[in-house]
């Protein structure tokens, strides 16, 4: 026990450290269920695997049933699949993702590039979001009923309701084949452009009227009357105040919009030939390369949870009763 009046420590853990446990045993759970999920689709899927797989490897125009067999033999296709799976957590659990039934060559090393290629493309898929967003939001906020309010409202509707790959053709068509000002498919010579502004656009449109709202309840909240009634002025008040106090539900909304950002990225990527992981998943489900399958949808289930992770940390910045426990 603690003498009377004598400082009490806390059993619980920092907030830091919460975090952490909680996203690491998250992230053990997503690679469990995604390669396992991945490895009973992969395997349940109609065709011939060996066919399929002979096919990746030689064309479709050159191969047969012998190649199809020898594939077949090579990989044990005919064995139970447990041993497969049981030897892809094996190779999970020393940090690699096995090696790919087309190429034969370590999953990481195909997957890399690709992994970089959606990183560039998710970061400037929210650059856009947040610098045509954020401002939009926040003039919103500021004069309810203004022209920026009501076209932000219309915009939202609009973007939220079209389909990626609708907006992904209707870009196409204004910048590549009007315009041609921009790439319609491709990595170099402004490639990232187009399917940036096909993820980023939503974003951007959902996020001013997240951040409107979050202006508006911090504009009334009792804290911004009092800092107005110590002589702040309107700019210092925002600054100092409304901003942070509306960082929080934004950020914590950001984190939701990751999880659109993984799936719409496997359609963007397609569509506009972009090398990354969707790209890469699609091209591995076709060719039925199982290990290649379980890697790049773990890896995009591990981005989802990176990106909940940064999220959360930046919670825990931006608001400090998070940190201590307090309430809200």
């Amino acid at each position: 026990m603690h003498e009377q009046g004598g400082p009490v420590l806390s059993t619980r853990r920092p907030a830091w450290a919460r975090l952490l446990v909680a996203r690491g045993a998250q992230a053990v759970a997503v690679a469990l269920a995604v390669g396992t999920a991945c490895f009973l689709i992969a395997r349940a899927l109609p065709g011939d695997l060996a066919m399929r797989i002979a096919a990746s490897r030689y064309g479709y125009d050159l191969v047969g049933t012998a190649a199809a067999e020898a594939v077949r033999a090579e990989l044990g296709l005919d064995g139970p699949a447990l041993p497969a799976l049981l030897r892809w957590f094996g190779d999970l659990a020393s940090f690699g993702l096995g090696r790919s039934l087309v190429t034969g060559e370590p999953v990481w090393d195909e997957v890399a590039h690709q992994l970089g290629a959606t990183l560039r493309l998710s970061a400037a898929a929210v650059a856009i979001g947040v610098s045509l967003g954020a401002p939009l939001g926040v003039r919103a906020g500021l004069r309810p009923g203004g022209w920026a309010d009501r076209s932000t409202l219309v915009l939202a509707a609009a973007l939220r309701a079209m389909p990626p790959f609708l907006l992904a053709v209707l870009l196409m068509m204004v910048a590549s084949v009007w315009l041609g000002a921009l790439p319609a498919a491709g990595e170099h010579d402004g490639g990232l452009l187009l399917p940036a502004a096909t993820l980023g656009l939503g974003l951007a449109a959902g996020l001013a009227r997240v951040v409107r709202t979050a202006v508006r309840a911090a504009l009334a909240s009792p804290s911004h009357e009092f800092l107005r009634t110590c002589g702040l002025t309107d700019a210092q008040a925002l600054r100092h105040h409304v901003l942070r106090h509306a960082a929080v539900p934004v950020l914590a909304w950001l984190g939701v919009q990751t999880v659109f950002l993984v799936e719409g990225a496997v359609v963007v990527e397609t569509l506009f030939a972009w090398p990354g992981i969707g790209h890469a998943l699609v091209h591995a489900v076709f060719g039925r390369d199982v290990p290649m399958i379980q890697g790049t949808a773990l890896c995009m289930g591990l981005l989802f949870v990176v990106f909940n992770f940064a999220i959360d940390s930046a919670c825990l910045w931006a608001d400090p009763r998070r940190r201590t426990g307090s309430p809200p």
